[in-house]
């Protein structure tokens, strides 16, 4: 899910969409109008998902995308190699994510672990 905003209307640390991937913002830089046009503002994002810096330059009355990012939790079900099984504590949705070794060794079925959901993509905090 995401909505539509203004580039002007966007604050550092909240949420945008690049390249189809939830980024959160780093920082913005607005110059002023000059002769021949408008303002125009630079930012700097990193992805959520990817963890991929990009940046952009837009006038600041173009439009964006704004991603609605929701953090809940899910119980472990079971784990299986790199692969857990999640089940959400909200909507008891079942749902696997493969992670890397350092973070499996941490966790053990039964806890209850935060994650990040935001279109159609899970991360583990």
């Amino acid at each position: 899910m995401k909505e539509q905003t203004e580039i002007g209307k966007l604050k550092e640390g909240r949420y945008m969409v690049i390249d189809d991937e939830p980024c959160k913002i780093l920082s913005i830089s607005t110059s002023k109008p000059g002769k021949h046009g408008a303002a125009k503002s630079r930012i700097d994002v990193v992805g959520i998902f990817d963890n991929m810096k990009r940046s952009i330059v837009q006038p600041v009355s173009a439009k964006t995308y704004v991603p609605i990012v929701e953090r809940r939790t899910a119980q472990i079900i079971s784990i299986a190699g790199n692969t857990v099984q999640m089940m959400d504590n909200k909507d008891f949705e079942m749902f696997e994510m493969d992670l890397p070794e350092e973070k499996v060794a941490k966790l053990e079925a039964g806890k209850e672990v935060p994650y990040i959901a935001s279109m159609g993509k899970r991360k583990v905090e």
